[in-house]
């Protein structure tokens, strides 16, 4: 179960992708794939840690080019996984439950069977509607729906 949408408080990417929703969470759950397609090109993911389990982490950096140095991107705990199906995260917490310095979102990511292939949901909520807009202002139907869309090319490649 899924929390309800909030037009206050949350931001949503959907997508139908052509490829089965095993590919999807192929994309999603094995670290070499994953790096291919989480942040927007040109820039580069460095995969430190993608431990697919309640409590687990997820960290990632990102460098503008092939070549620059990393920096920090993504530090976050994964607090549901269904396998092929779903994936709750936040960067409220670290891995293995650690609260974070700077919480900003929770996401829960859903799967589901379409005629063409996959049903992708990416629900962003937040604690607040200023926390909200800062997102969206940030960029994120640019950055998530990038990303998004780097994650079909990968698999109905």
């Amino acid at each position: 179960m899924s929390a309800p949408f909030d037009p206050q408080l949350d931001l949503e990417i959907n997508r139908i992708i052509k490829a089965p929703r095993q590919a999807v969470w192929d994309a999603w759950s094995r670290p070499e794939l994953f790096a291919q397609w989480w942040v927007p090109h040109p820039e580069v993911c460095r995969v430190v840690t993608l431990d697919l389990k309640p409590g687990g982490g997820m960290v990632t950096e990102i460098s503008a080019a092939s070549g620059e140095p990393f920096g920090p991107h993504m530090n976050a705990c994964f607090l549901a996984i269904e396998p092929g199906r779903k994936i709750v995260f936040t960067n409220a917490l670290t891995s293995g439950w650690r609260p974070a310095e700077q919480p900003f979102i929770t996401a829960v990511i859903s799967l589901d069977d379409h005629d063409l292939g996959t049903a992708y949901r990416a629900h962003v909520m937040h604690k607040s509607p200023a926390d909200r807009d800062m997102h969206m202002e940030l960029g994120f139907m640019d950055g998530w729906g990038t990303v998004a869309a780097q994650l079909a090319a990968l698999v109905e490649a």
